[in-house]
């Protein structure tokens, strides 16, 4: 049985990629799953972070679910499916939280152009990140993802790992700044727990902006217009808020309005 469990706990939604016995291969049932995160985290101001891993502790993600590819004879269906995998992205980038990705054992294919989804994300050593395909299925990536490894691994790594077909590990992903941080495991629930408090204390609008404009960079570079944004942030009680407590040496309680 495969899914994407979701749970709400306190400022955090916590996500999890359950597909055991197939390494968390991701299903269509998973996707439409990761589709309704950008509303549901919209809808609720009260969720400051996302934290998306994989069940079981073994894997992150070993891609797609293969046996949905089995009826493929058209490269209409080819398109067809990137499409669809590229919308449930493209909504994954637009969480207005920040979202962390904890990586155990393999993120690969799917797996890794979700965790490159992520803003944040955490690894145990024995993580490996890569999409094989030229040597497995002989199928291919579409320009969304190759554009964001890109942004997060750098353009000579993106190619150097689709085009060897390798995997990377996470002590070389966290090099490149693809892997903000790796942890052992005994360590790792800790460390991960201590990270989300460390978000959910900052300003929401603040963090909200942040990634709208990495998100708009990626699409439109360095010269996007961000004045909306901008605008929201200066003129926010927060800021206010901010600014007060700051100069009279007091904490402040964000309330992301």
């Amino acid at each position: 049985m495969s899914a994407l469990e979701i749970d709400r706990d306190g400022a955090i939604l916590r996500l999890t990629l359950a597909n055991i016995e197939r390494r968390n291969a991701i299903t269509w049932e998973m996707y439409d799953g990761l589709s309704t995160i950008e509303s549901l985290v919209e809808k609720d101001r009260g969720i400051r972070v996302v934290v998306l891993r994989g069940a079981g502790g073994k894997a992150f993600a070993a891609g797609t679910d293969i046996r949905q590819f089995a009826d493929f004879t058209t490269g209409e269906q080819g398109v067809e499916y990137e499409r669809r995998i590229g919308a449930v992205l493209t909504s994954f980038l637009r969480v207005r939280v920040p979202v962390v990705g904890v990586v155990q054992g393999p993120a690969v294919g799917a797996g890794l152009a979700l965790a490159a989804c992520c803003d944040l994300v955490v690894a145990t050593p024995d993580a490996v990140f890569g999409a094989p395909v030229a040597r497995t299925l002989g199928n291919t990536l579409p320009p969304l993802v190759i554009a964001r490894l890109q942004q997060r691994l750098g353009a000579g790594r993106t190619m150097a790992l689709l085009l060897t077909a390798g995997l990377m590990p996470s002590s070389e992903a966290a090099i490149a700044g693809f892997v903000t941080e790796v942890i052992e495991r005994e360590d790792l629930d800790d460390r991960v727990e201590k990270l989300l408090a460390v978000i959910c204390a900052n300003a929401p609008l603040t963090l909200a902006s942040m990634k709208e404009f990495d998100r708009r960079i990626l699409r439109d570079g360095a010269f996007t217009d961000g004045e909306d944004v901008l605008a929201e942030v200066y003129a926010s009680r927060d800021f206010q808020a901010g600014v007060k407590a700051f100069l009279a040496h007091e904490d402040v309680e964000w309330e992301g309005r």
